[in-house]
């Protein structure tokens, strides 16, 4: 199944009282446990919708979207919870790699509860949350109609920014720590970008295996104050991109093993000093860009040490294993028992409320954030 399955989506004025009032209503608060809405007749969603590529601020905008019926094989969700992720800016301009076909609402991450199910739904029941199993369903809405293979469960007892948050980052740390390395307790791991929402979930789910994590941010004011933050979630050290290319490195190898493991956010000079650390066949991952520079590589890490160059895109992993399911479902298993035992957390988020959509994408936008921005519906 493509990732961006057509749901149906006919723009109306914005007018009328919205689906979600309606839901509050009948139902309360985001806990309520829904018993039945009929959607035979359908309904109305509102939505930030973009009708071409752009900068956010430009081309989003809050609109009414009608909700076609529920299917014999779909369900109908609340929204309650969608963060605003670089890919989803990227999807907006046009330059990531995958595009929706316009009109599209943004968001590829969230967690929704389902309202009502279709009669042929096995998998789920109304109450249950929800999250997507792929990019391009579009989060940014109130309300969605979506096929039951489309979405996957989640415990009802995790925090809600837990849960909103989990699809992208925590699975890209968690893949990125389990599939490159055989890495045993003790073993360490270096990371760019380790103040993201990537590198925050690999310093947690490294902590739970007993791993070590280097874990490099760039120069700032607020170091000391970053630093004090990653270490509480278990960095084992944070340093600077210059420090990086210092000969203090040699003090900190004292202190643990060299890395066999290397993650790479950033790319550009940054990278090519993550190879520089790591042992004799260890692995470059790279999963992002932020500087938007090629990924340098020294001869010499190539033919005296032998290292691995390899890259990791999550959304590809979620599509090359749609076919069985289950190593996803034991991956948000593992991951939310790992939330349960209070040693996975969200990042640092900043609730913004939907129709404050624009300060929200701005501040998405703005360099050096430390902070995750997510609507709440």
């Amino acid at each position: 199944m493509s990732p961006f399955r057509t749901v149906c989506l006919r723009i109306a004025p914005l007018c009328g009282r919205s689906l979600a009032a309606v839901l509050f209503r009948h139902f309360g608060h985001r806990d309520a446990k829904f018993s039945h809405l009929s959607q035979s007749a359908g309904g109305r969603s509102q939505a930030l919708l973009y009708r071409s590529h752009g900068e956010p601020s430009s081309v989003v905008r809050l609109e009414n979207v009608d909700l076609p019926s529920v299917g014999v094989k779909d369900v109908l969700v609340r929204v309650m919870a969608a963060p605003i992720n670089p890919s989803d800016i990227n999807m907006i301009q046009g330059t990531y790699s995958i595009l929706p076909d316009l009109p599209a609402v943004g968001g590829n991450e969230g967690v929704a509860q389902v309202v009502e199910v279709g009669p042929q739904v096995k998998s789920l029941k109304p109450g249950d949350w929800v999250i997507p199993k792929d990019a391009g369903l579009g989060t940014w809405r109130t309300e969605a109609v979506l096929s039951e293979d489309d979405v996957i469960s989640l415990p009802t007892d995790i925090p809600l920014l837990s849960a909103a948050t989990l699809g992208v980052n925590p699975c890209t740390a968690f893949r990125m720590l389990t599939d490159f390395e055989d890495l045993k307790p003790g073993d360490s791991v270096i990371q760019n970008a380790a103040n993201s929402g990537v590198g925050q979930a690999v310093i947690q789910i490294a902590a739970s295996r007993g791993l070590k994590t280097i874990n490099i941010v760039r120069d700032r004011t607020e170091f000391p104050a970053l630093s004090d933050r990653l270490k509480a979630i278990g960095a084992s050290h944070v340093i600077t991109e210059e420090t990086l290319r210092r000969p203090e490195m040699k003090e900190l190898f004292k202190m643990c093993p060299r890395p066999k493991l290397a993650l790479n956010g950033v790319g550009g000079k940054s990278a090519t000093e993550l190879l520089r650390h790591l042992q004799v066949g260890g692995s470059l991952v790279t999963y992002g860009g932020m500087a938007k520079q090629p990924v340098t590589v020294p001869v010499s890490a190539l033919i005296f040490k032998d290292v691995k160059l390899r890259g990791f895109w999550v959304t590809k992993w979620k599509k090359d294993h749609s076919y069985d399911g289950r190593k996803f479902r034991v991956m948000l298993d593992e991951l939310c028992s790992l939330i349960h035992e209070g040693k996975l957390t969200p990042p640092t988020c900043t609730e913004v409320p939907l129709q404050d959509y624009h300060r929200a994408l701005d501040a998405a936008m703005q360099p050096f954030t430390s902070t995750k921005h997510v609507l709440v519906m």
